[in-house]
């Protein structure tokens, strides 16, 4: 359940107060004998109608101690607070939104005071394209927080160029465009259900050109060297997922080695991404509709992944759209 106060600020209950991995000690102004655990701490932020409120619900559901609409300039309080708890507040999801933007410009310095004391920190940034946005204000028939007297897609672009430094900062941006509450759900589960924080965690994800890139893309790859098998009257039907399908895709030259030495690239990325402490990335795999070869290669890179240590989710954003 979650508590509303007299600010706005909705707090979610703590369930499963477990220590945090990697959680670092903090002896100064604990209150308390020795050193106290810093909780681990996460922002969502991002576009407003992108899912934030679904993203905090399913932290909170994992045990996440949940704060709406906190102040940015707060955030470094939060965390203290939580050092005090005893390991009773292990783990902080911040939703950071543009109804706090009086205090939005104290944001890059919260984050700088909490790099400082080294607290475990991560940033999810929610994405949508305008059209799914503007769909779904329309359908709740609420106008856009920044819109005023304009449309809706005044606010979206006024809120875009808010948020365009934050979304470069961020360590896991997910587009949910084409997704719907459950399938969010997914990737975040995916991405925070593990009791051990993973190295390296990968979303591949098979997609359309004629239906544009995923914005939320790390690397993309282009599968349309190879034959399409829409063009085969017998697999038209079908899907990548098909046995079928699958087998006349790799059978095609080229396919098997491009799937190994591409694999082979992967490793190498992966590696300088641990360096740098990237701890998400997004692989997309197109093809023209998103339905035959990049769901065939998907599969098959995500498995290759898997088996390499990985945690690897596989999206098919396109398929079934036709």
């Amino acid at each position: 359940m979650s508590e509303r106060t007299g600010d706005g600020t909705t707090v979610g209950a703590v369930r499963d107060a477990g220590t945090a991995p990697g959680a670092a000690a903090d002896a100064a102004d604990t209150g308390g004998e020795g050193s106290a655990a810093i909780p681990e701490l996460v922002i969502i932020s991002g576009m407003s109608g992108a899912g934030r409120s679904t993203a905090a619900k399913c932290l909170e559901d994992l045990g996440w101690f949940v704060v709406d609409n906190l102040p940015p300039a707060l955030i470094p309080t939060m965390v203290d607070l939580g050092a005090r708890s005893q390991g009773n507040v292990a783990k902080i999801a911040v939703v950071v939104d543009v109804r706090g933007r009086r205090f939005f410009d104290n944001l890059r310095e919260s984050l700088a005071d909490l790099d400082a004391r080294s607290v475990t920190r991560r940033i999810v940034f929610l994405e949508a394209s305008d059209e799914a946005l503007v769909r779904r204000f329309e359908s709740v028939r609420r106008p856009h927080p920044l819109q005023g007297d304009g449309r809706i897609v005044d606010g979206i672009a006024a809120e875009r160029d808010l948020l365009r430094e934050l979304r470069g900062d961020a360590d896991l941006v997910i587009d949910t465009s084409a997704l719907n509450v459950h399938e969010l759900r997914a990737k975040l589960d995916a991405q925070f259900a593990g009791e051990e924080e993973p190295e390296l965690r990968a979303t591949v994800m098979s997609f359309g050109y004629k239906y544009g890139l995923p914005v939320d893309a790390d690397l993309v790859v282009d599968c349309r060297f190879l034959p399409n098998p829409h063009w085969v009257p017998g697999l038209r039907p079908y899907t990548g997922l098909n046995e079928e399908v699958a087998q006349y895709v790799f059978n095609q030259p080229g396919a098997k080695e491009f799937l190994d030495r591409y694999a082979e690239l992967l490793q190498l990325i992966a590696a300088g991404y641990r360096r740098e402490g990237k701890r998400y990335v997004t692989v997309a795999v197109g093809c023209t509709g998103g339905k035959h070869r990049s769901v065939a290669m998907s599969e098959k890179l995500a498995r290759r992944l898997a088996s390499e240590g990985v945690e690897t989710v596989v999206v098919h954003r396109d398929m079934g759209r036709e």
